[in-house]
């Protein structure tokens, strides 16, 4: 089936393998002269992943060097797993999905049933073998467990409500099979933050009472200060978070010490699955050291040459700074297109609990107008020195989705033609002619929340209020905090909110599409309808309107597509719902992201996309390959 070629034509490519040679990593030679680890040969895959990046500026490295980062306070080690982006499945620098941990992944009957091989001899990070029971114990002891998982599987494994059959042929062989499609889940098993279908058998065993009395376990709980054996297991089952030491990895490096709010630092995973081209394993460098840092300090300690990659916690105002200091410091500073849709966009709340405002916000030509009376080249002049770009919360031109109208359908600044919607809606202007008035009299005074989520967005709501105010309408911010945030768009106190765009504005037909339908309570825009389907039908409220069902059976028919082509009419049609009818109101976008490495660092590309999803920020460049130069 086509959509199995798309996976296994790159890896034919990959499978005759060179010997690995003898080099080891010099940080690991005295562990194998001192037969306290295997030799490589015995360390890595019968069949290595052993592709590199094609980029023309990408050459082969050498071994040795400490990367060190700084992340925002309070985070723990997850920063390595991105920055390592090990999946089972991965996209590649062209956005095209490729199997990674996985040797191969088996596409059947039209996207129904997918075969996964393991790569014989591939171990954790501990020298434990990894293999089918790592994924048999997590399917039978953690995902169908009532304790460990109260809310049921994770959606991406449900295809109409109905779980997966899956089976364990042998020991290199996982099974998933549906009655119908599932184009989600290949995606979800590369997402940054991914489906992790595995778990490390060998040491969560001893935390499971399947395998280990559940009166002891709760005793080493108590003993822990933990109030029973589901929360000792949970602190050990740390694969994404990394935050146990204890706990082993299939990642780049692995966390030897650290816990939440210190310092973490990560060695080189002696087991780690990739090679370069002269067989020599990855990565080229022997450590990453992660140290939580006030976001006020970033900046100034990564023009200090503090950090030797940092993109978290800058922003396009830190580039003159950074730029003074790049001879003194040793540093080098790239920018970055952001790849969301839109850096900051508007979201009209189609689930307000105020009944005038929900009926505007439903009504397209009151969105539209919201939209038409933006002037997004002030604020790119203003703010970004006209290097982003404006238009619609849509995919961006890198996108193979892309297109004009898309981006730019009502996002011309045209205050005659906003003022005609409205005038056009019945909308009426006080008695002085300065604001006009909702359908009960109350003048229009339309409250957005703002979650901090961008330092920019204050001075962007200045400039809209002004070109507001020449429609009539009194924008008022209300800054909240972000846990509190979330609750107001839910609850309906808020009419209007302003939030990060997008999060995969580079799509492709591939990539799922429930960004743009009702599918998670997280949307602002329809929290209540996201919240609906999310729980199918136990909370929430049910989805109304004809474009809006019509997006959920879109996403529905991408979800069960055969074809690649399937896929890419279901985008299309939705991106054009979204771009008619201004579900959400695109401020900026590209907004330039700097990057800033140490000189001496390789294999970084001086141009690229900074993208947490799907691509992992840095890990879709392969971090595993960067390296120092003299």
């Amino acid at each position: 089936m086509k959509l199995g070629l798309r996976i296994l034509v790159p890896l034919l490519v990959l499978l005759p393998l060179p010997a690995p040679a003898a080099e080891e990593p010099p940080s690991l030679a005295p562990l194998v002269e001192s037969g306290a680890l295997p030799p490589l040969a015995e360390r890595l895959p019968e069949t290595p992943r052993t592709d590199v990046p094609q980029r023309a500026d990408w050459q082969p490295g050498r071994y040795g060097g400490t990367l060190r980062m700084l992340a925002r306070g309070g985070r723990d080690a997850r920063d390595i797993n991105v920055l390592s982006y090990a999946r089972l499945a991965v996209w590649d620098e062209a956005l095209e999905l490729r199997p990674d941990i996985l040797q191969a992944i088996e596409v059947e009957d039209g996207g129904r049933r997918f075969v996964l091989k393991l790569r014989p001899g591939h171990r954790w990070s501990d020298g434990h073998p990894f293999t089918a029971e790592d994924f048999r114990f997590w399917w039978e002891d953690v995902a169908n467990s009532p304790a460990l998982s109260p809310a049921g599987l994770p959606s991406e494994l449900l295809v109409e409500g109905k779980a997966p059959e899956v089976s364990f042929p042998d020991a290199t062989t996982v099974v998933y099979a549906w009655d119908r499609p599932n184009a989600r889940f290949l995606p979800a098993l590369a997402a940054t933050g991914p489906l992790t279908l595995y778990r490390p058998a060998h040491v969560l065993k001893d935390f499971h009472p399947a395998y280990t009395d559940e009166e002891t376990l709760n005793a080493r709980a108590a003993e822990a200060g933990l109030p029973g054996w589901t929360a000792l297991f949970e602190r050990q089952d740390s694969l994404f978070g990394m935050d146990s030491p204890a706990t082993p990895t299939l990642q780049a490096w692995r966390v030897v010490s650290g816990k939440s709010g210190e310092r973490w630092v990560a060695e080189r995973n002696p087991y780690f699955h990739r090679v370069d081209g002269d067989g020599r394993q990855l990565p080229y460098i022997d450590r990453v050291i992660l140290s939580p840092t006030q976001q006020s300090l970033i900046a100034a300690k990564t023009a200090a040459g503090e950090s030797d990659l940092q993109a978290r916690g800058l922003t396009l105002a830190d580039v003159p700074l950074l730029k003074q200091a790049q001879e003194r410091s040793g540093i080098a500073v790239h920018l970055w297109p952001i790849g969301r849709g839109a850096q900051l966009a508007l979201y009209p709340n189609l689930n307000a609990a105020d009944p005038a405002w929900r009926a505007l916000m439903r009504t397209a030509d009151f969105r539209r107008a919201l939209s038409l009376a933006i002037d997004r080249e002030e604020i790119n002049a203003a703010l970004y020195q006209g290097l982003a770009l404006g238009g619609n919360n849509s995919v961006l031109p890198r996108s193979p989705l892309y297109t004009e109208d898309l981006r730019f359908a009502w996002a011309a600044f045209d205050l005659e033609r906003a003022n005609a919607l409205l005038d056009g809606l019945g909308l009426e202007w006080d008695a002085e002619g300065r604001w006009r008035l909702l359908p009960d009299g109350r003048p229009m005074q339309l409250v957005v929340a703002t979650g901090d989520v961008d330092p920019a967005e204050t001075d962007i709501l200045e400039l809209v209020k002004e070109s507001y105010a020449e429609i009539g309408i009194e924008l008022l911010t209300r800054p909240t905090a972000r846990q509190n945030f979330r609750s107001q768009v839910i609850g309906g106190e808020v009419a209007l909110s302003v939030f990060y765009g997008l999060a995969n504005g580079l799509a492709t037909a591939e990539a799922s599409p429930e960004e743009l339908a009702p599918s998670s309570d997280k949307q602002n825009n329809w929290p209540l309808w996201g919240l609906y389907r999310q729980s199918a039908g136990a909370r929430g409220e049910a989805p109304e309107g004809a474009t809006v069902l019509r997006l959920i059976a879109l996403l529905e028919a991408w979800s069960a597509a055969e074809t690649r082509a399937a896929q890419e009419a279901a985008w299309r049609e939705m991106l054009e719902i979204h771009s008619d009818q201004v579900f959400t109101i695109g401020l900026i976008a590209r907004v330039p992201q700097p990057v800033v490495a140490n000189a001496r660092l390789r294999n970084l590309p001086a141009e690229g996309d900074y993208l947490y999803e799907p691509g992992a920020y840095f890990g879709r460049y392969r971090a595993d390959t960067l390296w120092y130069a003299d």
